[in-house]
């Protein structure tokens, strides 16, 4: 079966009940579960959580929650694997063997059905461990410069300094939305970035991290933009 796992702890220290708070007019969990459904990409779709609230909001947005996250999975430093881990096991055990899960974050409102369907066709067609989401960097990183301790300027990579961008190669980096992934990669908890991994590639003006307040207003100024021209694309 393919299943799709948002995990989503309570305790978020930065934005608190980041997980659950309204984006849009909407819990913002309830935009990545209602992309996971469009997409009929899945057999089940899994909230994995500590926390009794979110677990609410998310059954009321037509995710399952059939179990407690265990709390040793849920302080600030576990990391996204042992979590999937753990869910995978636990579906495989109590409901159906998994052979793909797809680790979607709960606050990815800018995720697609679109996008999710992509990944399953690319890591059912590659063989792949993972396909997951990727964009570019909008400046050539091998230009990039820093700070030092004595407030002057340096370059990373000082040989680039007479590289004409459109020379450099292009670089990408994590989304932050969603991972297919093989069940058997999960559980045995096979590193995301190497070689045996797809890429999904988005485009930047669909990519926003929310650690932040100042994030998630940038983010609804950008969500609203775009629904108000239809641009989902």
């Amino acid at each position: 079966m393919r299943v799709a796992i948002i995990p989503a702890r309570g305790g978020s220290k930065r934005i608190p009940q980041k997980n659950i708070k309204k984006f849009c007019g909407k819990p913002i969990i309830a935009w990545p579960i209602e992309a996971a459904k469009a997409s009929g990409c899945f057999d089940l779709i899994v909230v994995s959580t500590d926390d009794d609230r979110i677990a609410t909001v998310a059954r009321n947005c037509g995710a399952s929650v059939p179990f407690e996250r265990p709390a040793e999975l849920s302080d600030d430093f576990t990391g996204t694997s042992p979590v999937m881990r753990h869910a995978v096991n636990w579906i495989a055990k109590n409901v159906q063997a998994v052979k793909y899960a797809c680790c979607l974050y709960a606050t990815a409102p800018f995720v697609t059905a679109e996008d999710l369907q992509k990944g399953q066709r690319l890591i059912e067609d590659s063989g792949s461990s993972y396909a997951f989401s990727v964009t570019s960097y909008a400046f050539p990183i091998q230009r990039a410069i820093r700070i030092t301790d004595e407030g002057r300027i340096a370059m990373f990579e000082p040989k680039y300094y007479h590289a004409r961008s459109q020379d450099l190669e292009e670089a990408w980096h994590d989304a932050g939305q969603f991972y297919w992934g093989t069940a058997t990669a999960w559980c045995e908890e096979r590193p995301v970035f190497s070689r045996d991994s797809v890429p999904v590639r988005l485009p930047r003006h669909r990519v926003q991290d929310i650690d932040t307040e100042e994030d998630w207003l940038r983010a609804e100024w950008l969500f609203r933009a775009m629904q108000a021209h239809g641009d989902t694309t």
